[in-house]
């Protein structure tokens, strides 16, 4: 097992009440001095910087565990964390999020609105992995915190919807 480490990743939108779906998870609640957004936070089957290839089904475990929201922190940073995901789910693409930043007026929410900052990365444990010359393919992952970052690990790692 891997000491915990950060990743890329982008989102969509959704709303309502809190509630679990399967391996999906919503904490939904918006009010009004919050910024929302979307994307996704691990894109499957594509290496990235760290030579790390996610897999679909990676996340499946730690989701289906998870009873309370992931944090969403400010560049991988749990001394500054700036809201919530609301939803989180694997589909087809990746990781899918949709997250709450809860001071719209904050450094963050300003930089997100004006696309100075539109990374999205996430911090994680391997549970199971397969090494090759080529990198590392990330089979199981526990999955802890995802961040709004300046330069994600994963070039396609970014927020594409801001309400």
């Amino acid at each position: 097992m891997d000491h915990p480490r950060c990743a890329g990743a982008v989102a969509d939108r959704d709303r309502g009440a809190a509630r679990r779906v399967g391996s999906a998870v919503n904490h939904s609640a918006k009010a009004p001095s919050q910024l929302r957004f979307a994307g996704y936070a691990a894109l499957f089957d594509i290496t990235d910087a760290g030579r790390d290839t996610i897999r679909h089904g990676a996340f499946a475990r730690t989701l289906a565990a998870r009873t309370t929201p992931l944090p969403l922190f400010w560049q991988h940073r749990p001394d500054q964390p700036i809201g919530v995901i609301e939803h989180v789910a694997e589909d087809a693409r990746g990781l899918r999020v949709i997250a709450r930043i809860d001071q719209q007026h904050s450094r963050a929410a300003h930089l997100l609105r004006q696309g100075k900052v539109n990374g999205l990365s996430f911090g994680f444990r391997t549970r199971a992995a397969r090494q090759s010359p080529e990198g590392r393919e990330l089979i199981e992952i526990d999955l802890f915190e995802v961040s709004l970052v300046t330069h994600p690990l994963h070039p396609m790692a970014r927020v594409h919807l801001v309400t």
